[in-house]
């Protein structure tokens, strides 16, 4: 009977630092993804003022030229 309990913690104590790395990993993987996805917004905002920039220099030469014409 105590062999069994013994065993029984030996197996705890086996489990649970592997538990704990377990979840460690699944913490960084989850910053990891926290990461990319403020990378990706402050891409896509960049693009977007990138994108209103030329949008404004587009309708400055066509009130210089004069020109109506959306695409040729």
């Amino acid at each position: 009977m105590r062999v069994a309990g013994m065993a029984k913690r030996a197996g705890i104590a086996i489990a649970m630092p592997a538990l704990i790395c377990a979840l460690s990993g699944c913490a960084v993987v989850t910053v990891a993804d926290s990461a990319v996805a403020v990378g990706a917004t402050a891409v896509k905002v960049g693009a977007n003022v990138v994108g209103a920039g030329i949008d404004v220099a587009r309708a400055g030469v066509r009130a210089v030229t004069n020109s109506n014409d959306r695409n040729k």
